[in-house]
């Protein structure tokens, strides 16, 4: 059975609802999923999982969160190639430009994205299922 990482941050509990639904659609589809918030997780745990599905909001000027889940993001990047990822986050402002910052970071880095999902605050009927088939995705 395939073991996939569901790692976030959240501040107000939109991007945590996001990861609930991603890791039902990793177990839906036959895997299993771990959720971890990004202070249980770094580098060294990468190894332990065939894929990652990380979880940030946008922050301030639409950047990841810089206190927290930024560096243990940037701790991980170089172990992550190879793996499965997904990347998701909500946003109350913007236009999402930081998911496609993010995106383009690990694709340079060399990681595998298979995909993204974005949702304006707390995720709405259908970005949940775009949240469950990227757990899907990710099996």
């Amino acid at each position: 059975m395939s073991k996939v990482a569901v790692v976030y941050w959240s501040g107000t509990g939109n991007t945590e609802a996001m990861a609930k639904l991603v890791a039902e659609g990793i177990n839906g589809a036959g895997a299993q999923a771990e959720v971890l918030g990004c202070a249980d997780f770094n580098s060294s745990k990468v190894g332990s999982y065939d894929a990652i599905a990380f979880g940030c909001p946008a922050m301030g000027d639409e950047v990841l969160e810089e206190g927290e889940f930024q560096p243990m993001f940037d701790e991980c990047l170089p172990s992550l190639s190879g793996k499965k990822v997904g990347l998701f986050g909500s946003y109350g402002w913007g236009t999402g430009e930081w998911m496609n910052s993010w995106e383009k970071t690990c694709k340079d880095s060399g990681v595998n994205v298979v995909g993204t999902v974005i949702a304006n605050n707390e995720p709405d009927d259908a970005a949940a299922e775009e949240c469950k088939k990227l757990g899907a995705s990710l099996s």
